[in-house]
């Protein structure tokens, strides 16, 4: 398979940030989000290798690529959840350890254990130990936080309900309440609409598309080829190195997919067309 590796260049022009995006009204203002030379290995075997990437602010981006692309191991690189073999993550200039209390994370629903007791409240309340640090006891103000971050999400009724007996489009919208709360000016998120059912995506759909007009970057692994251009601005298209990365319109083309999944989805050709054709597939 070829591949653009230099699809986003030390100038980044596919990144760029826009005059129209919230919030960006200098030029040399830092981007949310940049990641430099980047390359990842698990035991010895490289996972993404050469990552070079700008995250333009108020946008959400998706990140697509085929099954063991290295998706969800950029964004937990990125947040150092994994080791780096070299490179950095800077956000708004300064190392992401420095400012990890702007950056919000929803990780992969399978990844978590929701056996774990606790009530849908108690897990939102999570997200604000960032602020409150481990030994203090939530306020009011956290409480009524949380509540209100339930609500955002349609879940303020299940406040008192134990997380292993919500539905798992449920304890999707709880786990994006934690992140809501923490405030964060940008979230990452590890498949946010995979598992869940049609009324949980619409409402997730409604919260980015808040979050955007409230000038919050979010990034997110994405893996229904068919709904990109509805749900994102922005779009990186992953196969262990960048292939592409841009605007939606510019970078989401046959030619790139193709490059991206090497024909090796049966949907390809179908999504490839209603690209060239701009159409909705049914």
């Amino acid at each position: 398979m070829t591949m653009n590796a230099a699809a986003v260049t030390s100038e980044r022009p596919a990144m760029n940030r826009t005059s129209d995006s919230p919030g960006a009204s200098q030029s040399a203002a830092p981007w949310p989000v940049e990641i430099h030379d980047m390359t990842v290995a698990y035991h010895r075997k490289p996972v993404l290798w050469d990552i070079d990437l700008a995250i333009s602010r108020g946008h959400l981006t998706g990140i697509v690529g085929p099954n063991g692309a290295g998706k969800s191991t950029l964004i937990k690189a990125v947040l150092g959840l994994v080791p780096k073999a070299s490179g950095r993550v800077t956000v708004y200039g300064k190392p992401y350890e420095q400012q990890r209390h702007l950056v919000g994370y929803v990780p992969q629903r399978e990844s978590v254990d929701w056996d774990f007791p606790v009530s849908a409240l108690d897990a939102v309340l999570m997200g604000r130990y960032g602020r409150l640090g481990w030994f203090r006891r939530p306020r009011k103000t956290d409480r009524e936080a949380a509540m209100n971050a339930l609500r955002q999400v349609g879940m303020a009724d299940f406040a008192g309900r134990q997380i292993a007996q919500l539905s798992g489009g449920q304890q999707q919208r709880v786990f994006l309440a934690r992140a809501l709360v923490q405030e964060a000016d940008i979230y990452f998120m590890d498949e946010p609409f995979a598992g869940v059912d049609a009324a949980t995506e619409k409402a997730i759909v409604d919260l980015l598309r808040e979050l955007k007009r409230t000038g919050r970057t979010v990034v997110a692994v994405h893996h229904d080829l068919q709904t990109v251009e509805r749900y994102f601005d922005n779009v990186i298209l992953l196969n262990m190195r960048v292939v592409a990365a841009g605007p939606v319109a510019d970078v989401y083309t046959p030619m790139n997919l193709q490059n991206t999944y090497g024909g090796r989805l049966t949907i390809l050709d179908e999504v490839a067309e209603a690209v060239r054709q701009a159409k909705p597939i049914r």
